[in-house]
Order: C-alpha cells, then structure tokens, then sequence
C-alpha cells in the first residue's frame, strides 16, 4: 500500500507560520490534497500535537507527533515519534534547553496553541526561533533515548541545514534519513554530495501557509495504514 506523506508541518505556533495553520484548517488541506500522512512538526515544541491528533482521526488522517529542533550549532532536525506520550517526553528536554526570551509577536509572529476547535487557548510566550542550548550529537542520542526518528532537515538549503552549517554529515552520527526540500533535484545534490546515497530520502513541504502542503508527491510503502508501520518505512 502506497501512502502520500508530508512530514514537515508548521502550525500556528511556530511565529513564522500563518495564523491560520490551526487543527482543522490543516487537515481539511491534507484531505483536500489527498494525503494520507503528516506530521506536525513546530519550531522547537510538541504543545499542538494533542489537539492535531484529536482532528486527524475524524479525517482519517495519519498524524506523527513531531517537532522541528533548532540545535546549538543552528542545525534544524526533524523528530519524529511514535506517540504523545514519547513527545510530551522530549518537551521536558527542550524546556530545559530553550533560553527563556520573551517573544515578539510584531516582529516574529505569534505563536498560538489551539484546542481541537480552533480556538486559541494560549499564545507561548518563550520565543520559539531560538537555538537550543543542546548540540546536534546529544540532541540525537536524546531523541532516541524516546525511540524517535532524528531527521536532518532540508538539507540541501543554504541556511539552517545540517550541510551548510557544518559542511557535511558526520558519518558517526546515528542517522538514517535525511529530509531533501520537495524542489530539490536528488541527481543534482548527489552529484555535488555523494555519501548521501546511503541514507534513506523523504521530500517534505516544511509548509507554513495551507497552500505550501504537499499534494500526493512523496510515498512510502506500508503493509497496513497505522503510524507504527508508516515509522518503520521510513526507517527501512
């Protein structure tokens, strides 16, 4: 069974993401654009996924509890998880690392959480664009510590990325996958970087509008539609 995945969603509570990137907004564009599985994936924390895990099963919708990790070297890794409960988990770490500055919604946007209905229940005050306090090696061995998938993000992206922040992927790093932007040309990053033919390759949107989601362009093979089985096809 092949299923349209994007795996890297802002909503509202990532400041650079629209307003309107709440529960039911995106997954009435997920439905609408046929996918099968997102992931949401907001700028160093999980406070969303409860209430997107709520909306996704009335649209039977797969939703992988995420986040986007911004690392002490200004590396951005996608995490991945199995359920809530593992990234209610990792919050903990991110709290403890997340320097605590005030964000400014007039310059860098808001950063909502919603319930399931839209509605705002809190606007995060901690400025969420800021790297952790937490290097890209420990920021791993954490994230798998909760049986989570570590992702470097958009890698072949001029700022952010693991490649142009530090030059290449250490190959003693505990990683499989790497996320590609959804325009990147593989041949031609290949071409340029050749070791990335070992890791395995997912294209996502990194979408912070409703129109930037995914149509079905990127699949993965599953024998069975459920989040344990769309993990381990991502791994394999």
């Amino acid at each position: 069974m092949k299923l349209a995945i994007d795996l890297h969603i802002h909503s509202g509570l990532s400041p650079c993401a629209d307003d309107d990137m709440t529960p039911n907004n995106i997954l009435r564009m997920a439905k609408i654009k046929d996918l099968d599985v997102i992931a949401i994936t907001d700028h160093n924390s999980t406070r969303n996924l409860k209430s997107f895990l709520k909306v996704a099963k009335k649209h039977n919708i797969i939703c992988i509890p995420g986040v986007e990790v911004n690392t002490k070297e200004e590396v951005h890794l996608l995490a991945l998880f199995k359920d809530i409960d593992a990234s209610n988990k990792f919050q903990h770490v991110l709290d403890d690392t997340l320097p605590k500055i005030k964000n400014n919604s007039r310059i860098f946007g808001h950063q909502y959480i919603y319930d399931e209905n839209d509605n705002i229940i809190e606007e995060y005050e901690n400025m969420l664009l800021n790297a952790i306090n937490l290097p890209l090696r420990e920021t791993i061995d954490e994230i798998l510590k909760l049986d989570g998938i570590p992702i470097p993000a958009h890698v072949d992206r001029k700022s952010f990325s693991i490649i142009s922040n530090l030059g290449f992927i250490a190959p003693e790093l505990p990683i499989d996958i790497i996320e590609l932007s959804k325009n990147c040309k593989y041949d031609d990053l290949i071409t340029k970087y050749p070791y990335l033919k070992k890791y395995n390759i997912i294209k996502s949107s990194d979408a912070h509008s409703l129109g930037n989601i995914m149509e079905r362009e990127f699949f993965i093979d599953v024998k069975n539609k459920n989040t344990d089985e769309t993990l381990k096809s991502i791994k394999n």
